[in-house]
């Protein structure tokens, strides 16, 4: 195959393997509610759901291994234990939620289905998928990802086009902070470590041996990637925004409902009432094509641990899809509730050691990894009680953590025991 062309393929593959419900909903509303603050609420966002992604993407370029190698120099029971709590997270919210996603907006309005139904046939689609590993990328990259990238650039495109451009009143009082979390709930950090290793694999199978090679071609697909998630995060928010006087959301509705209504709004606002059916088939190529990403690494994953073992594999695939189902019984909102606490405790996690594993060894010795995740995981703890607690009990010690009430009270101490962690390994180096 044409190298330019195989990267792009990947790079499309990517892309898609990010881009699921959460990614397709989150964005319109955040603009919505942004209105003229959208530039700003779209800065926080690509931060957390573009920039750290796709460094992501590079770490895995730079190890060109597993989930496994992004926590061993912190210790290897630490790595198995965060790969466990990372693959088991992503069988039980994210994939789940997509069959939910599909089923609330682009299954029951049309059909009136129950949710069983739909699940049942949507994750034995995503099983066939993923058990011919072999064909993923080209699947992937050459046939849906296109599809899907056309659907949303019209949508895109005639909206900003048609729109008057007449934005609501900001209801946020830190955009940038309010884009920042709200690019949390897309997963993509968390996506970025699962489908790296999914990609990784994917070029040896179709023959790849050479590092360098791997490296190169991982690498420009991530950036293809991330310049694709940059250019329809951005145009779905300022969409969102562009249309906050002319379409209504109702907020009565449960946080999942006003995204979609949104969203089918401003479809067919932009394609007409074929925009309905449009908005439908989008939804479910891109729910679908993220639940094959996530079910695949994790078979990966599980398979490598028994010795490269085919029926290891097929049997984490059928279990990840039975999950699936019984999980995608729940409604979108629900699963978002359950996901958030869980979400606040690993994201940092995962956030720093995917900035460590992309600088250079003399800034990220064995030592800087167990000093720096320590000191996150300590400092994520309010947040993750901030949702178990009440929040009155937590306000104290929030006080006295700079960024704890904006939920971001890991980040500074991250940052300094960063640079202690090196100045004094550097100065005994002197000495």
């Amino acid at each position: 195959m044409n190298k330019t062309k195989e990267i792009f393929i990947t790079g499309f593959a990517l892309f898609s393997l990010f881009f699921g419900a959460g990614n397709l909903l989150l964005p319109p509303l955040l603009g919505y509610n942004a209105g003229e603050n959208w530039f700003w609420v779209t800065i926080g966002f690509m931060i957390t759901a573009v920039i750290i992604p796709i460094i992501g993407i590079l770490a895995h370029a730079k190890l060109q291994g597993t989930l496994y190698d992004f926590g061993k120099k912190v210790s290897p029971t630490f790595s198995f234990i965060y790969c466990v709590i990372v693959y088991i997270i992503s069988i039980a919210i994210p994939s789940p939620r997509t069959a939910s996603a599909t089923h609330e907006i682009a299954i029951h309005p049309f059909f009136g289905t129950s949710p069983l139904l739909t699940s049942c046939v949507y994750f034995s689609l995503v099983l066939v998928f993923v058990l011919n590993r072999s064909k993923i990328l080209n699947l992937i990259g050459k046939y849906l990802t296109p599809f899907i990238v056309l659907i949303l650039i019209l949508v895109i495109g005639i909206g900003l086009f048609s729109s008057d451009m007449i934005m609501n009143p900001s209801t946020f009082t830190t955009p940038i902070v309010a884009g920042l979390l709200e690019g949390y709930q897309t997963f993509d950090a968390i996506g970025a470590v699962v489908v790296g290793g999914v990609v990784i694999i994917s070029l040896k199978l179709k023959g790849h041996e050479s590092f360098d090679d791997k490296k190169e071609l991982i690498k420009k697909a991530g950036i293809i990637a991330g310049i694709g998630l940059f250019v329809i995060y951005a145009g779905l928010i300022s969409v969102g925004a562009f249309y906050g006087s002319e379409i209504l959301v109702d907020n009565t509705l449960s946080g999942d409902m006003q995204r979609a209504s949104l969203l089918r709004g401003i479809s067919i606002a932009t394609l007409g009432n074929i925009g309905n059916a449009f908005l439908s088939v989008l939804i479910a190529l891109a729910c679908f094509t993220t639940a094959v990403g996530i079910i695949t690494g994790t078979s990966d994953y599980f398979k490598g641990l028994f010795k490269d073992s085919p029926k290891a594999y097929t049997i984490t695939a059928v279990t990840a899809c039975i999950i699936g189902v019984l999980v995608g019984q729940m409604d979108f909102h629900s699963i978002i509730v359950i996901a958030l606490p869980i979400l606040m405790f690993i994201y940092p996690i995962t956030i720093v050691l995917i900035l460590l594993n992309v600088l250079p060894e003399k800034w990220a010795s064995a030592l800087v990894f167990k000093v720096v995740v320590l000191v996150t995981f300590i400092f994520s703890i309010p947040d993750f009680l901030g949702f178990i607690v009440p929040k009155e009990s937590l306000t104290g010690i929030k006080n006295l953590i700079p960024l704890a009430n904006y939920h971001l009270g890991w980040v500074l101490p991250a940052i300094l025991a960063f640079i202690g962690v090196n100045l004094k390994y550097k100065n005994s180096n002197l000495a």
